[in-house]
């Protein structure tokens, strides 16, 4: 039997994953999170064979939940579901540990390939993504981007501040000092050359760092 977990901030959504997956006889939802840090804490109490999960969630998001699982050395494996297609996206998300990507709307009997596919260690990804992938290798004069060179803890901070969260509200949350806070800021701005705080959100929804809710 497969254990999953599915991890999404919509009550709806969640459930209908849930369904979807348990009509197969060989998988078992066994948790739920409507957050990243939510999904981490499941994952090390429930040690689950896959995390299914939405890139897109307030505070933590699905990319920096992932590479927090990654670190912890667990047997977990993660698909992600998503509503873009962009190839730092896809490239982030791999590089997170992450061994599946699925467009949401791609999220019928393609799901339950997708988490077979994780539980066995190999790697899916949605025809759509596929070619982004190949188009991404076969672009021999690719460049690394400057958003690659955010800090999971910089990727954190940079969504707290563009869903409103004064540094404060960040420090408390991350439990960090505002100065720390201040400093991931000011890192944030030179690396993605933005000068104010509304050029740095809006730099940072075009290159999909961040998400805005849906």
């Amino acid at each position: 039997m497969i254990r999953v977990i599915v991890a999404d901030d919509h009550h709806l959504v969640r459930q209908g994953i849930r369904v979807l997956l348990e009509q197969a006889e060989d998988i078992e939802v066994v948790g739920e999170a409507e957050n990243g840090q939510q999904a981490i804490e499941w994952v090390k109490q429930l040690s689950p064979d896959v995390l299914v999960m939405d890139i897109a969630m307030p505070g933590m998001d699905g990319l920096q939940a992932a590479e927090h699982i990654r670190t912890l050395g667990v047997a977990t494996r993660t698909v992600i579901l998503s509503m873009y297609s962009d190839r730092t996206l896809v490239r982030r998300a791999l590089r997170s540990g992450a061994r599946g990507y699925l467009l949401k709307r791609s999220v019928t009997a393609e799901l339950l390939l997708a988490v077979r596919a994780a539980a066995r260690g190999e790697v899916y990804l949605s025809p759509e993504i596929s070619a982004t992938v190949v188009a991404d290798l076969l672009d021999a004069d690719a460049e690394s981007e400057p958003q690659e060179q955010l800090t999971p803890r910089e990727l954190l901070v940079l969504q707290l501040i563009a869903e409103g969260s004064t540094n404060k509200a960040v420090a408390q949350a991350m439990q960090i000092s505002v100065k720390t806070v201040e400093k991931h800021r000011a890192n944030l701005m030179a690396k993605l050359h933005v000068n104010d705080l509304a050029g740095l959100v809006r730099v940072a929804i075009e290159k999909g760092l961040i998400f805005p809710r849906d």
